[in-house]
């Protein structure tokens, strides 16, 4: 009994201390948010203000300083605002444009002009023929890439 006393007494003494470092933390970041906000009046044209990515990032990030119970009384949005900022900031942060690639890798024009040739000169070859020939020259090529049909491909002047 005497330890579960000592126990809940270290909690809320514990529990009092983050209060307190808390309530410092709290209120620096509504100052910050405060004076954001300063800017952001300052800067507006006609009646709302116009709030950029860096001020909705700047809010968002200060949001996560902030608890939620009190987002209304310091933040100059609404907890519906903030939240949908942050999930557009997330969501942009999340696209992964730097890893795609639409479509194949182009062929190269020398690879290109090779073909153009090899179609002119045997006219008999289809395209599997002429990719079957690159492979055993040692160019890798998609059968289905067109280059090799004549009709589909401007005619190059030849060869001088």
């Amino acid at each position: 009994m005497l330890l579960s006393l000592l126990y809940r007494l270290l909690r809320c003494l514990f529990g009092l201390l983050a209060v307190l470092v808390r309530s410092d933390l709290s209120r620096d970041v509504e100052l910050l948010v405060l004076r954001h906000e300063n800017q952001v009046l300052r800067r507006r044209f006609g009646g709302r203000p116009q709030w950029d990515n860096a001020g909705r990032l700047w809010l968002t990030a200060l949001s996560r300083l902030v608890n939620r119970h009190r987002w209304a009384e310091t933040f100059p949005v609404a907890r519906a605002t903030i939240l949908r900022w942050h999930r557009h900031l997330v969501a942009r942060k999340w696209t992964y444009t730097n890893r795609r690639q639409s479509g194949r890798p182009a062929t190269g024009a020398s690879i290109k002009t090779l073909i153009l040739r090899m179609a002119q000169k045997n006219p008999t070859w289809g395209h599997r023929r002429i990719q079957g020939e690159l492979d055993r020259i040692g160019y890798a090529i998609a059968a289905s890439n067109g280059v090799g049909d004549p009709a589909r491909c401007a005619p190059i002047p030849a060869a001088t």
